[in-house]
């Protein structure tokens, strides 16, 4: 067991809703075609909000909750596919804004596994010398998004998420994990495509910033691979799918979570969405589902959960926590 708590959760998402009525005002698309194949009504947009401004929200709302001050933290991980630059990182804006001259930060880009690679980073961390850190997920997607095509707009959300996590010596934190890369399905989903306008270069290949997917590809992946590293991480540690409390799912599609929960023989009561308000928010999707859950008490200590994370990459990754 790599030993932690999580202190204390938080999220945040933009003000601006638009619904999917919203959308079919200037796309070819309606509320029942797009909740009938997601499960999603509504997401969250920025009007002027970057990645940094949303994870620096988080942050705060971090410290403020625990009563702790910036310097006291060790490091600082965000969980991006958005950045506002290449550099600096998303994790290196919210360090200063927030005066955490002890900590190091840095980004890890894992798009929809974000959460659960980095989360995973940051137990290492602490079962070497540090004693606390942030894990924090955002995103912007909404400028990764071409408005114009109906296979990919109606799917994302912006938003941002986080944990404190401490170091323990009581018998919480992880027990397992199951991280997966699948580099050669890489073209199934693809954004941010960068320029090479250099001067030595012959044919300029063009920068593309927007999402291109091959759903039906995607989501065969993630019915097939998340009960993979589920059952891995179960395994490893000799637990059954009837032992976890709560599974805690990266929010893509709910049918893709159903899929999963049918394979798993669990009920779906033990599989919670809330997809239907905020879409696809990547990285920030799990922490933003774990802190709702937490503030509930539908996920309280004592209880054993898994988080499991999936997508570009591809990536598919879970974790077995004690709480």
């Amino acid at each position: 067991m790599e030993r932690f708590t999580i202190v204390e959760s938080a999220h945040v998402v933009p003000e601006r809703v638009v619904t999917n009525d919203e959308l079919a005002t200037f796309m070819d698309t309606s509320d029942e075609w797009i909740h009938s194949r997601t499960g999603i009504h509504q997401r969250h947009i920025v009007s002027n909000e970057s990645t940094s401004d949303l994870a620096t929200t988080v942050a705060e709302k971090l410290l403020a909750q625990a009563n702790l001050s910036a310097n006291q933290l060790d490091f600082i991980i965000v969980g991006t596919m958005s950045p506002d630059y290449l550099t600096p990182s998303v994790a290196q804006q919210v360090q200063g804004r927030i005066g955490a001259t002890n900590a190091f930060a840095f980004d890890l880009s894992a798009a929809c596994s974000g959460f659960v690679y980095t989360l995973s980073m940051a137990s290492k961390l602490l079962a070497t010398k540090y004693q606390r850190g942030l894990v924090i997920g955002a995103e912007v997607l909404s400028k990764l998004v071409d408005w114009k095509d109906r296979s990919t707009a109606v799917l994302f959300g912006d938003g941002a998420s986080g944990v404190l996590l401490q170091q323990t010596v009581e018998d919480t934190g992880l027990l397992a994990e199951a991280l997966k890369t699948y580099g050669d399905q890489s073209e199934f989903l693809t954004a941010g495509r960068q320029r090479n306008s250099n001067h030595f270069v012959g044919d300029i290949v063009a920068a593309d910033p927007y999402f291109h997917m091959n759903g039906r590809e995607v989501y065969n992946f993630a019915t097939r691979q998340v009960p993979a590293v589920l059952s891995q991480a179960l395994e490893t540690v000799q637990l059954t799918a009837n032992d976890i409390d709560v599974y805690v799912l990266h929010q893509a599609n709910a049918r893709i979570i159903a899929s999963i929960a049918k394979r798993f023989g669990q009920p779906i009561d033990k599989f919670p969405t809330n997809v239907v308000n905020y879409g696809n928010t990547s990285a920030a999707s799990i922490g933003i589902l774990l802190d709702e859950l937490r503030a509930t008490g539908v996920v309280h200590q004592g209880q054993k959960i898994a988080l499991a994370g999936f997508g570009g990459g591809l990536t598919a990754g879970a974790l077995i926590i004690q709480l």
